[in-house]
């Protein structure tokens, strides 16, 4: 298979899996290459997700690393067989990589637990509250790039898997555009939080000794556990954290902070107090 110049997340992240069995089985990836009639080069080419992996392959490294999960195996071969051409693939060149690796995570997400304190989470944003966050962002970027981040988000917004946000007072609170966005935004919340697939909760600044309220995050299921990925924001573009000790960090956390928070009717209550105030 041609080799890919720049392989997405989802192809970065199969290799890296297959790497992890390798390493779990004891292999080196000479070993792992001689068991597959490869070099050395291609099992890196492999392992970085910078060329294709078919099914028969995928299968038989999986039977050299003796793993026995078919359920991970199947997922395995699901990423190593999907040809989707998404449609964040039209803003491939015109928006930073981390944009389209995020619209291709969520695209095949079982689900997504989200942890809020600054800002309202992107996927529960208005068109008007997404562009004061985008322009307030420094370095300032022009206004084509200022467009196009709106669409992405427009696009990234049509989900219909199942959707949890516990968002902090602060993000309620903090106006990162006048009166009228704030309002509307808050309206937004609460007319997103009928739908079925899509659950609200808020940590009030009120509740005692919630220091975990401090990381924000996006935890994002996989078709298996051992796939479920979290994203981090930082400088330049989103993390991604998929080692099964973090995630298990991650899972508990959400955990923590959900139990912690207000149910969901409360915090309906809660949201529309706070639009009377505006």
């Amino acid at each position: 298979m041609p080799q890919r110049r720049e392989p997405t997340a989802r192809q970065a992240r199969l290799g890296l899996e297959l790497r992890r069995l390798r390493q779990a089985a004891g292999l080196t990836a000479i070993e792992a290459a001689g068991l597959q009639g490869a070099n050395r080069a291609q099992m890196s080419h492999i392992e970085s997700g910078l060329v294709g992996v078919s099914e028969e392959r995928v299968r038989r490294l999986a039977s050299h690393y003796a793993c026995t999960d078919e359920d991970f195996i199947d997922a395995l071969v699901a990423m190593a067989t999907d040809r989707t051409r998404g449609w964040w693939e039209e803003y491939r060149g015109l928006l930073p990589k981390s944009f389209l690796d995020l619209s291709e995570l969520e695209h095949h997400a079982r689900f997504q637990h989200h942890v809020a304190i600054l800002y309202v989470p992107g996927l529960l944003q208005t068109e008007d509250y997404a562009r004061a966050v985008f322009s307030s962002r420094m370095p300032e970027i022009t206004h084509q790039e200022l467009e196009l981040r709106i669409q992405h988000r427009r696009a990234r917004q049509e989900i219909d898997t199942p959707y949890k946000a516990v968002i902090h007072e602060a993000a309620l609170r903090i106006r990162v555009g006048d009166r009228a966005v704030a309002k509307a935004q808050l309206e937004r919340l609460l007319e997103l939080s009928d739908a079925d697939h899509i659950t609200l909760r808020v940590i009030p600044f009120d509740l005692d000794g919630f220091a975990s309220a401090a990381n924000t995050m996006t935890y994002v299921g996989g078709p298996v556990p051992k796939l479920d990925t979290v994203v981090r924001d930082a400088p330049h573009g989103s993390v991604f954290v998929d080692s099964e000790a973090q995630l298990n960090i991650y899972r508990r956390s959400f955990r923590r902070v959900e139990t912690a928070s207000l149910e969901p009717e409360p915090s309906r209550e809660f949201i529309h107090q706070l639009t009377k105030e505006l």
